[in-house]
């Protein structure tokens, strides 16, 4: 995904602000995450639930991807919920 740009949805920057997650985080879990589970139905385009850490707190990031423009769209960025996700943050 390295070759993408990638573009922000006004939700994702309030996201990332209120968490305190920069650009270079968030370009690292979308890079080295791990995807756990996929949207193909999602539109315009399906999009995908990415797992990763910053400083050892783990994050889950929303992207879609517009391969005709190589662009990857961030729509949100959250701290998965204990209460609803085990194993690692991986499965609800």
């Amino acid at each position: 995904m390295n070759d993408y740009s990638i573009v922000y949805r006004l939700h994702a920057i309030q996201r990332m602000l209120e968490r305190n997650v920069n650009n270079d985080e968030l370009r690292q879990i979308i890079n080295k995450g791990k995807v756990i589970e996929k949207y193909v139905n999602d539109s315009p385009y399906p999009s995908k639930l990415i797992l990763g850490k910053v400083n050892n707190r783990p994050l889950h990031v929303v992207i879609t991807e517009n391969n005709t423009e190589n662009k990857i769209i961030v729509i949100t960025v959250y701290e998965p919920d204990p209460r609803k996700w085990i194993k690692n943050d991986e499965r609800r």
